[in-house]
């Protein structure tokens, strides 16, 4: 497969069954995306999964995913690995560093289970506690992807534990000091180790890019929205209201000005 310099970028936005929402707004979040493809001028196809990825990717010269529970099966991943070799680049946002969940005992608890598509995104989801307000910190300011983004900005979103698979070769660009991991017990996904914090015992990564060969990853754990009608989440934070209740609709980070130019940044590096 080779990939053709072109103006087309595939968008992946779904849920797992397809068509369930997995908890998120999909349609804002699709929307969101082809809004800011158009304002560049930039051609866009589009999906709910990755069932058909080898349909896409030729000819295409970004692969942006939002997803939840959706994830390349082994031969999907060699698909996308041949093309990020070619030049390809893939930006993961949020739930894409999600995937396939194993019951647990009795099974109304799960454990996520790593597979080859997080060996090439970069990044493996753990868990997350309830949805807080808290500060992001820009740590490379001066790469193409955080041009012109704040030091740090606040937003109020899913604090994702994310486990980066290449450290070595992995530039870190969005981190928060959202210290241990802080649910409720009994809650969330089953993990042995907190595999995603930092050696200071309170920094976590949640924005990070990798080369590959011609192309690369870009992740950013980010992005949390939800309507009323794909609401899942028990409970939030006390930060975010005092009782912890959970707001109906949350849009926070998709909001924020960092957040949006963040986005650009990344379509642009991902057109070349």
């Amino acid at each position: 497969m080779t990939t053709i310099n072109s103006d087309r970028v595939h968008v992946i936005a779904g849920g797992y069954p397809p068509g369930a929402l997995g908890g998120h707004d999909m349609d804002y979040a699709r929307l969101r995306l082809l809004e800011l493809l158009e304002e560049q001028g930039l051609l866009a196809t589009t999906g709910n999964d990755f069932t058909d990825i080898h349909r896409w990717l030729p000819g295409t010269q970004l692969l942006i995913t939002y997803v939840a529970g959706p994830y390349l099966d082994d031969d999907q991943n060699q698909i996308v690995r041949r093309w990020l070799d070619d030049g390809g680049h893939w930006l993961g946002l949020h739930g894409s560093s999600g995937g396939k969940a194993a019951r647990v005992g009795d099974g109304r608890r799960r454990r996520m289970v790593k597979t080859s598509h997080h060996d090439t995104l970069g990044g493996f989801f753990i868990n997350h506690p309830p949805i807080r307000k808290f500060q992001v910190d820009v740590v490379q300011s001066d790469h193409p992807l955080t041009r012109d983004m704040p030091e740090s900005f606040e937003t109020i979103d899913e604090p994702y534990m994310i486990e980066i698979q290449h450290p070595s070769e992995t530039q870190l660009l969005l981190t928060a000091e959202l210290g241990p991991d802080n649910s409720a017990p009994g809650s969330g996904f089953v993990y042995d180790e907190d595999t995603a914090l930092q050696a200071d015992g309170k920094t976590r990564a949640l924005g990070f890019t990798r080369s590959i060969g011609k192309g690369g990853a870009t992740y950013v754990a980010l992005g949390h929205c939800h309507s009323p009608a794909s609401q899942a989440q028990p409970t939030v934070d006390a930060n975010v209201e005092a009782a912890g209740v959970k707001p109906t609709a949350i849009r926070t980070s998709w909001e924020s000005d960092a957040y949006m130019q963040l986005l650009r940044n990344a379509i642009a590096w991902g057109m070349g």
